[in-house]
């Protein structure tokens, strides 16, 4: 249940997703982050506005964050803690590293093929789903060591 996540990653991909952004930037969301032991928080943000993180909610944790860059393997292996859009190509590059996750839903999106692959994966044990409303009761209430690898052909 005490993993320490020092490095988190929040990508939503070339994707628009304010509301994830915003809940990442809360005060409620900054005081889990710490509990769960971040020390560094990188946000790519896609097509989205710029949100404000404020340095007097994130105390210690040191914040980066981009819009696009061509290549976001090199974040998802550094991290040791993945917050992500539930977009299929994501998912799956994050379990491919082996990487904790958490898939949030985009309840914007009309279609939702998301939430069936985050469900799936889910019941597969393989990662953890929520919306962003939910998104600090995921982080700080599941046990992230019961997740199973996922092996390539599941």
């Amino acid at each position: 249940k005490n993993m320490k996540f020092e490095e988190v990653f929040v990508t939503i991909g070339t994707t628009k997703f304010d509301k994830l952004i915003q809940t990442i930037a809360t005060p409620q969301i900054a005081d889990t982050l710490q509990k769960i032991g971040c020390k560094k928080l990188i946000i790519q943000f896609g097509r989205g506005e710029e949100i404000q993180f404020h340095a007097e909610h994130f105390r210690d944790i040191e914040v980066e964050k981009y819009r696009l860059k061509p290549n976001i393997l090199d974040n998802i292996i550094k991290a040791d803690l993945v917050i992500a859009h539930a977009g299929a190509g994501t998912c799956m590059e994050v379990l491919k590293q082996r990487k904790p996750m958490v898939a949030v839903i985009n309840e914007d999106l009309m279609d939702n093929h998301q939430f069936e692959l985050a469900e799936q994966l889910f019941q597969d044990g393989h990662l953890f789903y929520c919306t962003p409303d939910n998104l600090n009761d995921t982080l700080l209430n599941n046990d992230f060591g019961s997740l199973k690898p996922y092996e390539e052909g599941d």
